[in-house]
């Protein structure tokens, strides 16, 4: 028989806390008279990097475009940190983890 390959630990999905800023596009559903958005989002991934890259994927296909993204650390990290996370907040952490989706939970349009 042949010898079978141990699984590898898969690592646990994590939701990390991202704000990312967007540009404006045709399609993107900002106001008209802004000149881009910030949208705090909670991705699940393995590690901060593959959230931001999914998140920017999924912002991609809605027809918005992503500028920067700022990671902000798990949830753990940030109480850490000393961050306050009130039970909103957690229940979409919780969803996006249970999903392993995005979330954008929050748009702020700017107006120049």
């Amino acid at each position: 028989m042949a010898d079978k390959k141990p699984k590898a630990d898969k690592k646990p999905q994590q939701v990390y806390t991202l704000l990312v800023e967007v540009g404006r596009k045709n399609g993107d559903g900002l106001p008209a008279k802004s000149t881009g958005a910030a949208l705090m989002c909670y991705a699940s991934g393995v590690d901060e990097a593959e959230a931001v890259r999914e998140t920017v994927a999924i912002l991609k296909q809605a027809d918005m475009a992503p500028l920067d993204v700022t990671g902000y650390g798990t949830r753990e990290e940030r109480e850490a940190q000393g961050h306050e996370i009130d039970d909103e907040e957690a229940e979409l952490m919780d969803r996006a983890r249970a999903e392993n989706a995005v979330i954008v939970a929050q748009v702020t349009p700017f107006n120049d």
